[in-house]
């Protein structure tokens, strides 16, 4: 009896593995402000004075931020420190994700020219407020795949477990409201550039309005495609809710072919993605994207790596065509690369769940809670795909933007990138108030749509 006993105790312990472990102590919160920022990253530097203290970030505009959407470089002068080749990458073995090595390795051309490391995410103060406030109160349900207890913040700013860290992620605070008219490339192995999407994008997070305590949903993205000429009235809405176990990612899809909107729940998990040419699934959207149900979520822990960070250069200034998009990767010559610290998260596939990545490894900045990297992993086990996240603080809202992101295929030797700025629009504009209810509506996909 007692050994069934000792059995059954363990199995539940076993069970309730990886369930949220809910909000932290007042002792254990108290560090916010302290020795943690407001969000739960280290304030200090590191010992090296590689990464320095966490002094506010960037949170104010440069003189010469004149066009409204565009952005400035305010680190322009700044020249590499030092880079990293496959010659040397030896040297450097404990600050690169295996996806980073693996490229590295493959890709002669590739590299990683490294900067000076500016800890630029900033907040407005209702989002920090919230989230000290939420440290105390937030808490995980369902499994992990849903909380309560916060709302305006990060919700786990101190996280317990792999689950309440991809929330942070899922939740990284982008704005209230933008707009970006945008391009989304995809580029074969020889070379050859492919345009996959020229689309008008509003996102809206209605977690963050102060003025929806109550809402369900926190995320909600809407593409009406101007291009090419192939894609033309396409659209696509999607909103994602905060409580999985209830209801699922809701998505529609208006095709001028059939002159009609349909609920399209396949938008979501591995369904290969329309935006890239099916390159890239639909939660590799922003690395990760959606419900957390396929996969457990464990923090491995936390390490000092190099990511790609403020690539203003790259996202607001460089000609995509002409000068950043090259076989096998993007230029090196545009993408800065700094040392910062990360939480290293791993999903693994639960068993009897179906997805195309068995595992896939997150690296999520600690100072915004957006995955800077990610390495996703076949069905044998083996390194498949390379994601990468080019972060770049938006200083006149604030907030840190992580949209535009690649994913790199090592089999192919393909990769796809989204959410480049179309030169000569309006660039990347933030809204002080949320869009219109109608205009999250499946109606308003068929009206902008139709061709």
């Amino acid at each position: 009896m007692k050994l069934r006993n000792c059995l059954l105790a363990t199995g539940l312990t076993l069970a309730y593995a990886g369930l949220a472990l809910g909000a932290v102590s007042p002792d254990k919160a108290a560090q916010l402000g302290k020795n943690l920022t407001l969000v739960g990253a280290e304030k200090a530097g590191n010992k090296e004075g590689t990464i320095p203290e966490y002094t506010g970030g960037l949170s104010k505009a440069p003189a010469n931020y004149t066009k409204k959407g565009w952005r400035p470089d305010p680190f322009e002068g700044e020249k590499p420190q030092f880079s990293i080749s496959a010659k040397n990458m030896a040297q450097y073995n404990d600050k690169l994700s295996e996806g980073v090595k693996a490229m590295l390795k493959k890709y002669p051309t590739f590299r990683l020219d490294v900067y000076k490391t500016h800890r630029t995410a900033a907040y407005p103060k209702y989002v920090t407020d919230n989230t000290v406030k939420a440290a105390t109160t937030a808490k995980t349900t369902g499994g992990g795949l849903s909380f309560t207890g916060a709302h305006g913040g990060l919700p786990f700013p101190i996280p317990n477990d792999g689950y309440e860290a991809m929330w942070n992620h899922l939740l990284h605070y982008n704005g209230l409201a933008f707009e970006i008219r945008y391009k989304a490339y995809t580029v074969d192995s020889s070379g050859r550039i492919t345009m996959q999407a020229d689309g008008d994008v509003t996102q809206e997070y209605p977690y963050f309005d102060p003025a929806k305590p109550d809402t369900k949903d926190f995320y909600s993205l809407k593409d009406m495609f101007l291009g090419p000429a192939r894609r033309v009235g396409e659209a696509v809405l999607i909103t994602d809710p905060i409580d999985f176990t209830k209801n699922s990612r809701k998505g529609w899809q208006y095709l001028p072919g059939q002159r009609r909107t349909k609920l399209a729940p396949e938008l979501s998990f591995d369904t290969p993605s329309s935006l890239f040419g099916g390159q890239t699934t639909w939660d590799d959207l922003f690395l990760f994207s959606g419900s957390l149900e396929r996969y457990n979520f464990k923090i491995v822990g936390k390490k000092e790596m190099y990511i790609p960070y403020n690539e203003y250069k790259m996202l607001y200034w460089a000609d995509p065509e002409k000068d950043l998009l090259k076989a096998n990767h993007l230029n090196p010559d545009l993408v800065r690369w700094e040392l910062h610290r990360v939480w290293v998260v791993e999903g693994t596939l639960k068993p009897g769940k179906r997805h195309l990545y068995s595992k896939q490894v997150f690296y999520l900045d600690e100072d915004s809670w957006a995955a800077s990297l990610a390495d996703k992993y076949d069905g044998r086990g083996q390194l498949y795909r390379v994601g990468m996240n080019y972060i770049t603080q938006q200083y006149d809202v604030p907030c840190p933007f992580p949209d535009s992101f690649s994913i790199t295929d090592l089999v192919t030797n393909s990769y796809a990138i989204n959410a480049i700025p179309t030169r000569g629009h309006k660039g990347i504009l933030y809204h002080t108030k949320p869009f219109p209810a109608r205009d999250w509506t499946a109606d308003s996909l068929a009206s902008g749509g139709v061709r």
